[in-house]
C-alpha cells in the first residue's frame, strides 16, 4: 500500500537498548477531509528518512502491521501501526536513497488468519 501526502513533523530517532532503533514522520494527505497519518520506520528503514524535511511532498509506501497484548489484569488488547518501507519525493518520482525496493519478508504471523 502508499501514502501520498505533505510531511507535517518529523520525530527525532528513538534508540533502546535492546539495540532496536524507529523514528516516526506525520503525513497529512491531501484530500477534502485531510488525515494526519503516523508513520514509522523501524531499524535500518530509520536511514530513509535523512533527506525528508516538513512541508516535502512524498509518497511512502506502507504495511499494517497489529498485535495483540495482555495486560496485567488479563484483559487482551488490539494495536495497530504503520511502517514505512521505501518513500519516493511525490513530485519529482526520485526515490529516497538507500531504497529497498521489495517490501520486507513477510513472517509466519502474518499468514495466522488465513483459512487454508
Amino acid at each position: 500500500m502508499e501514502i501520498i501526502g505533505i510531511v507535517k513533523k518529523l520525530f527525532d530517532i528513538q534508540k533502546f537498548d535492546s539495540g532496536f532503533q524507529k523514528r516516526e514522520i506525520v503525513l497529512t494527505t491531501e484530500e477534502p477531509y485531510s488525515q494526519n497519518i503516523l508513520i514509522e520506520f523501524i531499524q535500518d528503514k530509520v536511514d530513509l528518512l535523512e533527506n525528508i524535511k516538513p512541508k516535502d511532498k512524498i509518497k511512502i509506501f506502507i504495511n499494517i502491521r497489529g498485535r495483540e497484548w495482555k495486560n496485567p489484569e488479563g484483559v487482551i488488547r488490539y494495536f495497530n501501526s504503520i511502517q514505512g518501507w521505501k518513500i519516493e519525493h511525490y513530485s519529482t518520482g526520485k526515490t529516497s536513497n538507500k531504497v529497498t525496493s521489495t517490501p520486507p519478508p513477510l513472517s509466519s504471523d502474518d499468514f495466522d488468519d488465513l483459512p487454508f
